[in-house]
């Protein structure tokens, strides 16, 4: 999911789970084992991550609807933090302000992030910047170049809310590149990601979802236990 874009799947305890959850619980359980400057570096991520997103409440969702559910970052530390290992590329679809992609780039991924509105791309490069953070992030859609969805009764309508170019060609890299990917679909979108795992990603790729409130990890269209 976009952070600054509609509602995920789950959204409902989406809102009370999300960034609005507070700092103790983005250094829940996943940061355990982490040195205490990389938590630092990370509390001091997560903290910008909401004071970007409560601007921009202020801003754009009191005077206009937008519906947008940030991520739990808590939620996706524990995650990541367990997948750990030298070498390891990080794709985020969706990556809107970079919280998240810049905390893969912190734990030790080669991470980036495609985004389709480009006005969030350069938010999220001023992040990257002020927080000394390596991530790349790209403007497009996070559709492989080619990619058709077809659901069960043969709809063969996009399946994402938004339409562009796909970053992966800005990005010069195709999916089957990424170790670790990360989504936070909109309603009804799930199946989509989880089809473009198996059309274009890696066997071996561990794709991240973040759904009713969880963080689950597919291996191969499967989910892990």
């Amino acid at each position: 999911m976009s952070e600054w874009s509609a509602v995920p799947e789950g959204a409902a305890e989406g809102a009370a789970g999300g960034e609005g959850a507070g700092a103790a619980s983005d250094m829940a359980s996943g940061a355990a084992s982490l040195a205490p400057e990389l938590r630092a570096r990370l509390d001091g991520l997560f903290r910008e991550g909401r004071e970007l997103y409560t601007r921009f409440d202020a801003e754009v969702r009191r005077r206009d609807f937008h519906p947008f559910v940030p991520a739990n970052y808590g939620l996706v530390l524990e995650a990541l933090a367990g997948l750990r290992a030298p070498g390891l590329r990080f794709l985020e679809w969706g990556s809107a302000t970079g919280v998240i992609t810049i905390m893969a780039d912190l734990l030790g991924f080669e991470a980036y992030g495609i985004e389709l509105d480009r006005g969030l791309v350069g938010q999220a490069r001023s992040l990257a910047r002020r927080t000394g953070s390596a991530a790349r992030f790209v403007s497009g859609s996070f559709l492989p170049p080619g990619y058709r969805w077809r659901d069960g009764e043969g709809d063969g309508r996009l399946g994402t809310i938004g339409e562009g170019p796909s970053g992966h060609l800005e990005l010069g890299m195709p999916l089957r590149d990424f170790d670790v990917v990360f989504g936070y679909p909109w309603w009804g979108e799930e199946a989509l990601m989880l089809d473009v795992m198996k059309v274009h990603g890696r066997a071996d790729a561990a794709f991240l979802l973040h759904a009713q409130g969880e963080i689950r990890v597919y291996r191969g269209g499967t989910l892990s236990a």
